[in-house]
């Protein structure tokens, strides 16, 4: 399923977006993570899941990652470019009634997204947990580590876990100086501001993941959220049959269930 058509959207400032999509029906976009892209995700169980189901999985590339524009101007990268690339994108479909998700940086983005305005009938916030609201976490300057290095040349230690992410980045074509700028371009989330959010919204972690420590503080935040954990780490609960479940039931149930409890 890596072998989609591939289409274009003109942001405002001339940098295009490359976007994909697979089945049809009900719309979802889904947002890949760092360092990812729509082709990446569409390789996941979760894509031909949703789609053998009756949804249009939409899958754009963020700015700086896979076949999007990726410039190595710092201007092209204002605060919250991100946002304002899909809220554009979303209005340049014409959507009014879909779901919206994302996993790892894009679950973040997804947060994002439902504090400046946007109302999907439901939302799915995978691999992350209470640290997404912030503009960086303490796994930032790690990344930021890395990125730096292999866009300048520099060798990392030998066999340590930064050198194979670096020979990682290398390998897998990700323009680790665009990346690096994306990250510069994130905001933090206030609190507040997703309290508001009237969209039932699925909060979904690996049982082994860090970042589920605190997942259950975020999905108690949403008015009406709801956490789920599935087998695996960061890494690996994306593929976990049970999460593609989950996120199906989800979407399939939420409408029927009121979501009147908060949380868990």
């Amino acid at each position: 399923m890596t072998d989609l058509p591939v289409q274009r959207f003109p942001c405002s400032d001339g940098v295009e977006l490359a976007w994909c999509a697979v089945g049809s029906g009900r719309p979802l976009v889904l947002l890949h993570g760092l360092m990812g892209s729509g082709a990446a995700l569409a390789s996941q169980d979760l894509v031909p899941v949703l789609s053998r189901h009756g949804y249009r999985v939409i899958m754009p590339d963020l700015r700086g990652h896979g076949d999007s524009g990726r410039p190595h101007d710092p201007a092209r990268y204002p605060p919250d470019i991100l946002a304002d690339d899909m809220l554009a994108f979303i209005g340049h479909l014409g959507l009014d009634d879909y779901d919206l998700g994302g996993y790892s940086m894009g679950g973040k983005l997804v947060l994002r997204l439902l504090a400046r305005g946007a109302r999907p009938a439901r939302a799915v916030v995978g691999g992350q947990g209470l640290d997404a609201l912030g503009a960086e976490s303490d796994r930032t300057n790690g990344h930021r580590r890395v990125l730096a290095a292999v866009a300048g040349g520099a060798a990392l230690s030998a066999g340590s876990p930064e050198a194979a992410m670096a020979d990682w980045i290398r390998q897998s074509g990700v323009d680790a100086r665009a990346v690096e700028l994306v990250l510069g371009s994130l905001l933090a989330t206030p609190a507040e501001a997703l309290r508001r959010v009237s969209s039932p919204t699925l909060v979904i972690v690996g049982d082994q993941d860090s970042r589920g420590t605190s997942a259950e503080s975020l999905a108690a935040l949403l008015p009406h959220g709801r956490l789920v954990l599935v087998p695996g780490d960061h890494v690996t609960a994306l593929a976990a049959p049970q999460f593609a479940a989950a996120v199906l039931e989800f979407l399939g149930d939420c409408g029927d269930c009121g979501c009147e409890q908060p949380g868990v």
